[in-house]
């Protein structure tokens, strides 16, 4: 199974911008599709966003126009570069692949408060 490691997260003002990564431990991005996911406290966990294997990119209605997901296949490693961040956005954040089997990360916590 793959192992994901996600990196990024922090503390930030409303309105600013940080960008998580994901890094794979081996070469799966030209096979298959990432997510991102969160988890904000007593929320269930949502998705966010995914990238295919392509490089088709889709969103959760919310971060649509703040928030971008990309990979580099060569580095193993997706990104989503979040800007404009909200309150709301507060979670952990965890990457997904399905390789078949599904491959989570141990999670990043982004905290947007002023």
């Amino acid at each position: 199974q793959v192992q994901l490691v996600e990196s990024g997260g922090g503390l930030v003002q409303p309105g600013g911008s940080l960008r998580l990564s994901c890094a794979a431990s081996r070469s799966i991005f030209n096979f298959y599709a990432m997510r991102w996911y969160r988890q904000a406290p007593e929320k269930q966990r949502e998705w966010v966003a995914t990238i295919t294997s392509g490089g088709s990119t889709n969103y959760l209605d919310s971060v649509k126009g703040r928030f971008t997901i990309s990979k580099d296949n060569a580095k193993n490693t997706v990104y989503l570069q979040m800007n404009n961040l909200k309150p709301e956005d507060t979670a952990v954040y965890y990457c997904n692949v399905n390789t078949p089997a599904p491959a989570w990360g141990q999670g990043t916590l982004v905290t947007v408060s002023s």
